[in-house]
């Protein structure tokens, strides 16, 4: 038999194929990860240990709240008092720890160190008995896609276990209370913001929870919209809640609030009656005065009798041609001014 002759391309013979490189050498394993400089230090750890009774008088008790992202604290040593039955706000620039602390206080955080109470259970070792007595409002309301109103608030009642035959008229009556039952067969995703906002509050209420805790629940509301909002929160204050809130509209906070605490950075730099504060920090009012010569000047004065001697001082003693005398009281955005340095962590 002859040998085989390799195949011909007309009277060229085909080339046999290139050889094969060789395969790479293998890569070096990578070097492991330090990861510690993201690990808060050693010696901050969950604090559990609190005292054996809750006080009776308060719906929010926290000491040394503390919240580290590797080397941010986003809360640092937090000591916060909220009194049962009141409306209390929080405040502060974005960023400030805001909402840190509210998904601490919602079960949905754990603290880096720290402890608190919420409606007397600890959101850490008890956050099922936290849940049942807390509605939580997010500042991003979570959309179930072709749910009609009265569907997304069953839904819910649902996850409370909520008995079936009491949906009806749960349903009715919260969305009578949130003004939104002509609109209880309208898709959710139909619903203008503010109709969005309220539906978000009434899901909140669903289990008829003694505390409330909004994030920011007046975002992106029109004016109608936030009276309309701050109207029922007064109305859910008369009914027994007690209420936190966060908000940058701090003229509606000064408002409906009988407490106030601005934090900045992680912590907390004042907390009180907002009155209180402000007189604290010399900036509860003052008087404006224009001068026969053109001129216009502010003297900050603690009260009435303050300002009777120093009208006296201005046309009397310092013989002054005074034209106008006008009394300013301080608000809450002098307040956010005086004591924040607008820190960006």
């Amino acid at each position: 038999m002859n040998d085989a002759v390799p195949p011909t391309n007309g009277n060229q013979p085909i080339p046999p194929p290139p050889a094969m490189d060789p395969p790479p050498p293998e890569p070096p394993p990578p070097s492991p990860v330090d990861l510690s400089a993201l690990a808060p230090p050693a010696a901050q750890t969950v604090e559990l240990v609190e005292p054996s009774e809750p006080r009776t008088d308060l719906i929010i008790e926290a000491k040394g709240l503390t919240k580290h992202y590797g080397t941010l604290k986003a809360l640092d040593n937090v000591d916060l008092e909220i009194p049962k039955g009141s409306i209390f706000g929080i405040i502060g620039p974005n960023g400030a720890g805001k909402s840190t602390a509210f998904l601490i206080l919602a079960t949905l955080l754990t603290p880096t160190a720290g402890w608190a109470r919420v409606c007397g259970h600890s959101p850490v070792a008890e956050p099922l008995e936290v849940r049942r007595r807390m509605g939580y409002m997010p500042d991003v309301m979570g959309v179930y896609e072709n749910l009609t109103v009265r569907e997304y608030l069953e839904f819910h009642a649902a996850t409370y276990h909520i008995e079936r035959s009491e949906w009806p008229a749960l349903v009715d009556g919260l969305l009578e209370l949130v003004d939104l039952d002509v609109k209880s067969n309208t898709i959710v995703d139909d619903l203008s913001r503010g109709m969005k906002q309220r539906l978000s509050l009434a899901r909140a209420l669903v289990h008829d929870p003694e505390l409330l805790i909004l994030d920011e629940p007046a975002s992106g509301l029109d004016p109608r919209a936030r009276i309309e909002l701050r109207e029922l929160l007064l109305q859910l204050q008369s009914m027994g809640k007690s209420i936190v809130i966060s908000s940058h509209i701090l003229a509606e906070l000064q408002q409906m609030c009988d407490a106030i605490g601005v934090i900045e950075a992680g912590q907390l730099l004042a907390s009180g009656a907002p009155d209180r504060i402000l007189a604290q920090l010399g900036v509860g009012r003052s008087v404006r005065v224009r001068f026969g010569d053109g001129t216009i000047e502010e003297f900050p004065i603690a009260g009435d009798d303050e300002q009777q001697a120093l009208l006296r001082k201005l046309i009397v003693d310092d013989d002054r041609a005074v034209l106008e005398f006008t009394t300013v009281d301080k608000n809450l955005e002098d307040l956010f001014l005086q004591i924040t340095q607008g820190i960006v962590q």
